[in-house]
C-alpha cells in the first residue's frame, strides 16, 4: 500500500491492526492508536476530503470520533464488528433498522450555525438531475421539477447534510451507540438525508411491493417528517440516484422504480 499511509502511521506512532486497502476514494488501514481500534482513511479526492473535514467538525458527536487528522487524512475510531443493519433487514427487522438510523441522523443536525463554508449546497448536488431531464425525459422530468419546487420553495430546517445515509454508513460503536461516517458534506433541507433510506440496503428490499409506503410511515414519525413532503424528497433523491446511475454505466433501475412508486403514491394524494 502506497508511502502515504506509512508516513502517517510513523507521524501519529500506529500500529497495523489488519491489511490496508483501497475503496475508489480512499486508501483505509485498520490501525492502533494508544491501544484504541482506529481507522485511518486517506482521501483521494475532493468529495472525500470534504467529508473527512466535515467529520472532524462534527467532534464525535452523532459521527465517528476523530482523534487525528489534516487536509487529506482522518485517524477515526473504528466501529464493533457484531452488528450491522444491513443483516438487521435481511433477518426481517427493516423498521428496527429504521428506527435507529433516524435518531442517529438527527445527531448530526442539531449542530448550530456557523455551518462550515465548504459545504456543497443541494441545488449543486442535484446538477445530474436535472441534465437527466433533458437528456432523457420521462421520470426524470418529474423527479426534476419536484426536485426545484423543495430546492427553490425555501428549504425547511436548513442544517449540515451528511449526504450518503444508508444502512452502511451508520456503524455499532458499542457503549457510543450507532455513529455515522463517510459523509458527503451537504448543505441543505434535514428531510434531504432520510430519503437515501429507501434505495437501501439493497435491491429486493427497496424495490419490494408496500416496503416504500410502510418505510415513509416509520421514517416519518421516528424523525419528525411530514410524510408528503418526505415522499417528494425520495422522488427527487431516487431520480438524482438513477441519473448518477447513468452517468456510470451502472444498473439505474432499482431507484428509478423507487422514483416511480413515490412519484405514484404522490399523484395519488394530490
Amino acid at each position: 500500500m502506497p508511502d502515504q499511509l506509512d508516513q502517517y502511521k510513523n507521524l501519529w506512532g500506529l500500529v497495523d491492526d489488519g491489511e490496508a486497502f483501497a475503496t475508489h476514494s480512499s486508501l483505509l488501514q485498520p490501525v492502533l492508536y494508544n491501544n484504541v481500534r482506529c481507522m485511518l482513511k486517506l482521501a483521494l479526492g475532493d468529495e472525500e476530503r470534504r467529508g473527512n473535514r466535515l467529520m472532524a467538525w462534527w467532534n464525535g458527536s452523532g459521527a465517528a470520533g476523530v482523534l487525528q487528522h489534516d487536509d487529506r487524512v482522518l485517524l477515526m475510531e473504528r466501529a464493533k464488528d457484531e452488528s450491522s443493519l444491513a443483516e438487521m433487514v435481511k433477518n426481517g427487522r427493516d423498521d428496527d433498522a429504521s428506527r435507529i438510523i433516524c435518531p442517529a441522523a438527527a445527531k448530526l443536525h442539531v449542530h448550530a450555525e456557523p455551518y462550515p463554508e465548504y459545504l456543497i449546497p443541494l441545488r449543486v448536488w442535484f446538477s445530474s438531475l436535472w441534465l437527466a431531464a433533458e437528456q432523457q425525459g420521462g421520470i426524470f422530468t418529474q423527479s426534476r421539477g419536484i426536485a426545484e419546487d423543495l430546492l427553490l420553495s425555501g428549504p425547511k430546517d436548513v442544517v449540515a447534510l451528511h449526504g450518503d445515509i444508508h444502512h452502511g454508513n451508520i456503524l455499532d460503536f458499542g457503549e457510543k451507540g450507532w455513529l455515522a461516517i463517510d459523509p458527503k458534506g451537504l448543505i441543505g433541507e434535514r428531510s434531504f438525508d432520510y430519503a437515501n433510506l429507501f434505495c437501501n440496503p439493497n435491491r429486493e428490499t427497496a424495490i419490494a411491493p408496500g416496503r416504500l409506503q410502510r418505510q415513509v410511515k416509520v421514517v416519518s414519525e421516528a424523525a419528525g417528517l411530514e410524510p408528503k413532503r418526505l415522499l417528494q424528497w425520495i422522488a427527487a433523491w431516487a431520480g438524482l440516484s438513477s441519473s448518477w446511475a447513468i452517468e456510470d454505466g451502472t444498473d439505474a433501475e432499482p431507484a428509478m422504480t423507487v422514483a416511480g412508486i413515490a412519484l405514484n403514491i404522490l399523484n395519488d394524494i394530490g
